[in-house]
């Protein structure tokens, strides 16, 4: 079932990476039914809160018509960064599936974890490490190539 749903977010993923933004895509469910899918927007929407998980997030909130969204999974094909996993924890979403490490991957670990008013999310990961990491370093790549032309 991981596979399933992460080759998903993966899919989300490379509608970002058509669109020339970085290429994060997710998928959030339910008791194995999709809630939500979406992917990077943040170029297009030009706001830095048009990440994926947040954009799935509010997606999933609207469509149970609850901001609880207890007991759901989250499959990411980045490891959610700091912003994203705060909004993860107070959403109360039980796993995170990632396929890849992001930058600041201790602070999101650490957030996810601690117990405080939240339950700590569990992490689960990597998940079809190899793809994920190929369509991040091929954006970036192609990104490169455009700054030096």
């Amino acid at each position: 079932m991981q596979e399933k749903y992460m080759n998903i977010a993966l899919k989300e993923a490379y509608k970002s990476y058509k669109k020339k933004e970085v290429p994060i895509g997710c998928v959030i469910v339910k008791n194995n039914k999709i809630l939500a899918k979406s992917h990077n927007l943040k170029e297009k929407k030009n706001s830095a809160l048009y990440h994926a998980e947040l954009i799935a997030i509010k997606k999933a909130t609207k469509k149970i018509k609850n901001w609880r969204l207890n007991n759901c999974d989250i499959y990411v094909t980045m490891l959610p960064c700091p912003m994203c996993a705060s909004a993860i924890k107070q959403s109360r979403i039980k796993n995170v599936y990632y396929g890849i490490n992001n930058k600041n991957n201790e602070i999101s670990k650490k957030i996810l974890n601690t117990i405080d008013n939240n339950e700590k999310v569990n992490l689960i990961g990597p998940i079809l490490k190899c793809e994920s990491k190929m369509l991040v370093q091929n954006f970036f790549k192609n990104q490169r190539k455009k700054e030096i032309k």
